[in-house]
């Protein structure tokens, strides 16, 4: 295998682990932001609940002020009754003093409404102040994973970076330039090995004379499959990257059409 071949199946397989690091690193903002969501929404229902909370204890102090009001009047009017002349005004007073009990039946009851609605509105805000916490505790522990995920996976990519940068110049800028425009189109896949004749990345058959070209020692020429235009390589020699000491799939193993 020519000696820049290998230099271009490291370089693939440094720039797969690129994108698929690249890939994770995206996904981090997102949990984050999942997981603040959460927080949120508990938060959201928290105040809601304490609004509605407030709105029942105002209501609950109006009605309570119209009892205390038309009691007033009722004690009012019941004064009265002593001074009046006449039966026709005793009458009205009379008249006047129902209609005002009758209005403190109402507001008793409208009160008593409010203060059943409080004691609900007591039980929400106490469930949703517990439902916080619970989220929130939740969210720190979650947070904390993904933060010490997401620097983890930023230490790779430096360390990737770097590796790239010693592989990368050894290959010729004209021919790194090509590959890359290959790469581009093919999800990071810009060489394909050839087997029994064949693109193991699109699957068209290699011309015999190219695959013997492909075999031969010394052959300089690189080919590239007529139908992917991936470069082709046969792996009978196929150098293992320094990743791949770290455990990582061999490159060959990777498929993108």
């Amino acid at each position: 295998m020519q000696p820049v071949l290998k230099h271009l199946l490291e370089l693939q397989a440094l720039d797969l682990r690129l994108i698929e690091v690249h890939a994770r690193l995206s996904v981090f903002p997102k949990q984050l932001a999942a997981a603040d969501a959460r927080v949120a929404a508990a938060r959201a229902e928290l105040d809601k609940s304490k609004t509605a909370q407030t709105n029942t204890l105002k209501e609950r102090k109006k009605y309570d002020l119209d009892v205390e009001q038309w009691k007033e009047k009722v004690r009012r009017y019941k004064d009265q009754l002593y001074e009046v002349k006449t039966n026709e005004a005793y009458k009205t007073l009379q008249h006047e003093i129902q209609m005002a009990e009758a209005e403190i039946a109402k507001a008793e009851d409208r009160l008593l409404e409010q203060m059943v609605a409080s004691e609900e509105y007591d039980r929400r805000v106490k469930a949703a102040e517990k439902a916080l916490a619970e989220v929130e505790a939740a969210v720190r522990a979650e947070r904390a994973k993904i933060e010490a995920e997401q620097t983890a996976t930023q230490h790779e990519l430096t360390k990737l970076n770097t590796e790239r940068e010693k592989v990368a110049p050894q290959v010729p800028e004209d021919l790194l330039d090509h590959y890359l425009r290959i790469a581009k189109k093919h999800g990071g896949v810009a060489l394909a090995e050839v087997r029994n004749e064949t693109c193991t990345q699109c699957g068209a058959k290699i011309r015999p004379h190219a695959f013997q070209e492909l075999q031969r020692a010394g052959a300089e020429e690189l080919y590239h499959c007529e139908i992917c235009t991936r470069i082709l390589y046969v792996a009978d020699a196929a150098p293992q990257p320094a990743s791949a000491a770290a455990g990582q799939a061999p490159l060959t193993q990777s498929n993108n059409g």
